[in-house]
């Protein structure tokens, strides 16, 4: 399974943008795909995931309301719409796939995309 993360930049505190993650290979082996931030000197967080399947998805409660995942399965791509965006918004952005385990844990998943910055100035 291979995972590409696109769509970071820099925006302004208040504005929005979509990142995508592009999936290839054996998806089908997995049960959706999540969406983590890592900011400097921090662990990684998790920030939202989707299945593949029944598109049911959870949101950390620090984007809730501003923050939305989706899928195209046609497309085999995961988006997450990221509105109002705040300065501690300001991370590397990783989306992940796994076949088991906690949705919520990074350790639990097994393929990782390269990751895309996000910076929100104040």
């Amino acid at each position: 399974v291979q995972l590409q993360a696109s769509g970071g930049g820099l925006v302004q505190a208040g504005g929005s943008l979509r990142l995508s993650c592009a999936s290839s290979g054996r998806t089908f082996m997995t049960d959706g795909v999540g969406w983590f931030r890592q900011a400097p000197g921090k662990e990684r967080e998790f920030v939202a995931r989707i299945r593949w399947i029944s598109a049911s998805t959870s949101h950390a409660d620090s984007v809730k309301g501003r923050f939305t995942i989706s899928r195209d399965n046609a497309k085999s791509t995961v988006y997450l719409q990221m509105n109002s965006l705040k300065p501690e918004d300001t991370a590397v952005y990783y989306c992940a796939a796994k076949r088991q385990g906690d949705y919520t844990r990074a350790g639990d998943y097994e393929y990782w995309g390269q990751g895309t910055q996000v910076t929100v100035s104040s």
